[in-house]
């Protein structure tokens, strides 16, 4: 009997069986997320009740809201050439503010406790040597997570470093729940106030600093070899824990120190960092138009799309002209065109440097078909 008719070839199966371990692997994570937020959703929103009190909780919350409003349109600038898809946006910022705040709420609590017995001040034992090894693991999880649940979704260094903001400003502000309640609850509205200068004006960014060196990390080791894909992110994790703990030390040691770890540390790190993100945002926009220019070259697109696709003024302007000619569907059709365009040449650059997957050829030819048709609503 001729065996080929009647068992699958060695590489369909090994194919399918890889299939079947992918999907519980993916399984057996997103059941482990769901628990998460299950447990943490209940534990945060019960700790600020029983320490805060309802009216003092709800106070605390809207405050709390105001270095968001601050911190996130400015990485969504950043994210501006290609856009994360607000679902994303909206699951990293609820693991940094359930999650890495629940999560890090009973631990750091517990080593806390712990510490009581070994130092006189256990508080800031926690706070610098506790804190932040805890905290940053448990952004960067979050991190891991999005990269494994969605690859495509994670190109870079400025994907690294919007997403490690949004999971820190979201635990920055759960965070920050606690802190101002607590401080209203101590001193009243003086008290709440200084907190709120502190933490919501004078630091708003620092989380998403920390956090942001080890989305670099991540980002910067996905267009590298095996070996450092290893080595990078474990060492851009580190360093977020190393600047996390400098800053807890400024703040434990008083007001002199924070000031002067402030002004001397911590602002230039800060520009620096503001500096690199910037330059990588004109990076991506000069690697956007290189990539599509193949495309250009071949007749997929004109190089007048190309020069509106790197421009987000021309991108505006380009809706707007859509709207205008066919409507609500016209606008979608644009915004659509635009998004498959911007997601073609990241996928282009994985592609021309080996770290795509092997459905790239046929997600080309999809996006590519996408945006014909898209092409063809506007006429």
């Amino acid at each position: 009997m001729d065996q080929r008719s009647t068992h699958p070839t060695t590489t369909q199966t090994v194919r399918a069986q890889r299939s079947r371990r992918q999907r519980l692997r993916r399984g057996f994570v997103f059941a482990a997320v769901l628990l998460a937020f299950g447990v943490t959703g209940w534990l945060l929103p019960t700790v600020i009740g029983l320490e805060l009190g309802g009216a003092t909780g709800l106070l605390a919350l809207t405050v709390s809201l105001l270095p968001v409003g601050i911190v996130m349109p400015l990485l969504l600038w950043l994210d501006a050439y290609e856009a994360e898809p607000p679902a994303m946006v909206m699951l990293a910022f609820l693991w940094g503010a359930v999650i890495a705040t629940g999560t890090a709420l009973a631990l750091n609590t517990g080593s806390t406790l712990l510490l009581a017995s070994a130092t006189a001040d256990p508080d800031a034992v926690s706070a610098v040597l506790v804190a932040p090894i805890v905290e940053e693991s448990l952004k960067g999880a979050g991190l891991l997570f999005i990269l494994f649940w969605r690859r495509e979704e994670f190109d870079g260094i400025i994907d690294g470093i919007v997403y490690a903001g949004v999971i820190a400003c979201g635990f920055a502000f759960a965070e920050n729940i606690l802190y101002l309640g607590r401080a209203f609850n101590e001193n009243g509205t003086e008290g709440l106030v200084a907190v709120f200068v502190i933490r919501g004006l004078i630091s708003p960014f620092a989380h998403p600093l920390f956090t942001g060196v080890t989305g670099v990390a991540l980002g910067w080791s996905l267009h590298r070899g095996p070996l450092l894909r290893c080595i990078i992110p474990p060492l851009g994790l580190c360093a977020a824990m190393t600047l996390h703990a400098a800053w807890n030390l400024s703040s434990v040691t008083g007001a002199g120190g924070f000031w002067s770890a402030y002004l001397v540390f911590q602002m230039p790190i800060f520009a620096a960092f503001t500096a690199f993100a910037i330059w990588v945002r004109v990076r991506e926009r000069g690697l956007i138009r290189s990539h599509l220019t193949v495309y250009a070259d071949y007749g997929w697109i004109s190089p007048a799309e190309v020069r509106m696709l790197t421009s987000i003024s021309e991108r505006r302007t380009a809706r707007s002209w859509a709207h205008t000619v066919g409507g609500r569907e016209g606008k979608t059709a644009m915004r659509d065109f635009q998004d498959d365009a911007v997601e073609l040449a990241m996928l282009r650059r994985r592609m021309t440097n080996g770290s795509a997957g092997p459905g790239a050829p046929a997600e080309e030819r999809r996006l590519l078909e996408a945006m014909t048709a898209a092409r063809a609503v506007l006429g």
